[in-house]
């Protein structure tokens, strides 16, 4: 019998540390390229905000708390905080940020503002399109929220403190550079409402919005979870991004005067308990309120109409 032939190491290892078998083709990768990062001493925005993951979407998914999306009244985008803020104290706001790490071409504004993104290229991942960029030049790129703030809202966040709610709001393992026109379609959706239109990155964007509600808490719907796992059969073995800022982020006055549950919106800090004023519209007018089960003693004063918790918010 022969001696079976025998191919030269170095035949073996290149393909392998090219993730390829001898006599096979390499498997598609099912998604885009990563975007090009531009990379600079001083550019700390979010160039380590996702090392590379080990936890599987699937389990994490699994662990996820299910919960029926209720109405929360009072949802505002200024609930999370100005937009954008400078979380990171880097001297550049957010969407700059996300711009210099999810561009390609970038150029910067000289001068005083370096960190000020005006122009570059973006490969669109929810479109798989490539989409220019120019500051001032109408609304070709955006910055997309992968978890929606309003679906944020509506299934934990509007409980929260603000500066939990700034840092969701900021943080780089929610946010990607995206084609306008795509970040408006999806609006406020969650997964059981919209995808992205290539297919090609719907796994990848699953597993973001997992990592996210993973890392703050927040539920997901029964449709929701449905959803994420129809797209997850199609790539049982992808990796959740890691990552991104912390879950609590410095908070202006002009911040904590916006958030409901902010103490300089709230009497009781001052004087103790405040008066049953009767109805929240009358407790609002004297700037007292909002008033949270088994925090403050108010609470019993009113109806919680929506059963969320909070009364007079």
């Amino acid at each position: 019998m022969p001696a079976p032939s025998r191919l030269p190491l170095a035949a073996l290892v290149v393909p392998l540390l090219l993730g390829c078998v001898p006599g096979e083709p390499a498997a598609p990768t099912g998604h885009l390229p990563a975007a090009v990062v531009v990379a600079r001493p001083d550019d700390r925005a979010a160039d380590a905000s996702e090392p590379a993951g080990t936890r599987l979407a699937v389990p994490l998914l699994a662990s996820l708390p299910v919960r029926p999306q209720k109405a929360r009244p009072g949802y505002a985008r200024e609930q999370f905080g100005h937009a954008w803020s400078d979380v990171d104290r880097n001297g550049c706001d957010t969407r700059d940020d996300i711009l210099r790490r999810d561009l390609q071409e970038v150029q910067l504004e000289p001068g005083k503002r370096p960190c000020v993104v005006t122009a570059g290229a973006l490969a669109d991942p929810y479109t798989a399109k490539h989409v220019a960029f120019a500051r001032g030049g109408g609304p070709a790129v955006d910055i997309d929220h992968v978890v929606a703030l309003a679906d944020a809202w509506a299934t934990g966040a509007a409980e929260w403190q603000a500066s939990r709610r700034i840092a969701l709001a900021n943080d780089p393992l929610n946010l990607l550079a995206v084609a306008a026109s795509a970040n408006r379609a999806k609006g406020g959706s969650n997964a059981a409402l919209w995808l992205p239109p290539n297919p090609e990155y719907r796994c990848a964007y699953v597993a973001r919005q997992i990592a996210v509600k993973a890392k703050y808490g927040l539920s997901v719907t029964e449709d929701e979870r449905d959803a994420m796992q129809k797209v997850l059969r199609g790539c049982p073995d992808e990796v959740v991004p890691e990552g991104g800022g912390p879950i609590d982020a410095p908070v202006t006055a002009a911040e904590r005067h916006r958030s409901p549950e902010a103490p300089a919106n709230r009497k009781t800090v001052a004087r103790g308990v405040d008066p049953n004023y009767g109805s929240c519209k009358e407790a609002r007018a004297h700037g007292a309120g909002p008033y949270r089960r088994g925090v403050d003693a108010e609470y019993a004063y009113y109806r919680d109409v929506d059963g969320d918790g909070v009364v007079c918010e």
